[in-house]
């Protein structure tokens, strides 16, 4: 099979930041090269040029899908940074009583986080209106999202108590693997979104997460990513971000109330 060229890799990586905000480093090209090899071969393309041709003009929007499945890294695990679930919970309490609380994870990946998220609204509002939503770009990873079900090793962050009370532990064919209760399931919807696009359809939040995507962005797309998303942020409701991350001279909208959480003013 022919190797990727310098070209070739351009072209994915402009690809890559126009259809996902997503800036890959010119030390990303043998991974570039690693996780489309497969696709190439299987649709007996004969250059990873040929393959950017079938992606980048419309032709085929499903193998576009494919390509940014195996381009985007999902990295996540539950109740990752607990002080911000800490103040999750703080703020549920304050709300309980107030009209249905809504939180958005916005960079879901495989659903951990919307879990998380899940679990303490659960705890916190019982039979109180809550809704969470959880959006990512991969389809792939909202497959896994959708399920509810996760090694056991992925689920060594969740507090004893939510553990019993949420989740289901494998017996049999399923030893090793956890799955979160249909209960909790049903609370949660998941769906495809871009965030460099905006998410009016999705409604007002009283939280959003945008945790540990903004690194992958450079400064014009995360204005562009903060901008599509303070729409969909009520007045006074807060936003999340990753702790090595920061909004200065993203946006002037927000005021910083902890680290790495936002208000809306």
């Amino acid at each position: 099979m022919t190797t990727l060229s310098d070209r070739e890799f351009a072209d994915i990586q402009a690809l890559l930041y126009r259809e996902a905000g997503i800036k890959l480093a010119p030390g990303k090209k043998p991974m570039v090269s690693g996780r489309l090899s497969k696709r190439v071969a299987a649709l007996g393309l004969p250059t990873y040029g040929a393959y950017y041709e079938r992606i980048a003009h419309g032709r085929d929007p499903a193998e576009l899908q494919r390509a940014l499945d195996l381009l985007t890294t999902n990295e996540t695990y539950f109740f990752r940074e607990p002080k911000h679930f800490e103040f999750l919970r703080d703020q549920a309490l304050a709300k309980r009583g107030a009209g249905p609380m809504r939180v958005w994870s916005a960079a879901s990946s495989s659903g951990e986080e919307a879990y998380s998220v899940a679990m303490v609204l659960a705890a916190t509002l019982g039979d109180s209106p809550w809704e969470v939503v959880g959006t990512d770009i991969s389809a792939r990873v909202l497959e896994q999202a959708v399920s509810g079900r996760y090694p056991m090793a992925r689920t060594q962050g969740i507090p004893a108590e939510y553990l019993k009370r949420y989740c289901l532990k494998g017996v049999r064919s399923q030893e090793g693997h956890l799955l979160v209760d249909r209960s909790l399931r049903e609370r949660v919807a998941f769906k495809l979104a871009n965030l460099v696009e905006p998410q009016a359809q999705l409604g007002l939040f009283d939280v959003i997460f945008l945790r540990n995507v903004m690194i992958y962005f450079d400064q014009a797309i995360k204005q562009q990513v903060v901008a599509n998303l303070l729409p969909r942020l009520k007045p006074g409701g807060y936003l999340f971000v990753g702790h090595s991350e920061s909004l200065n001279g993203v946006s002037d909208a927000l005021a910083s109330v902890r680290p790495a959480i936002y208000r809306k003013e």
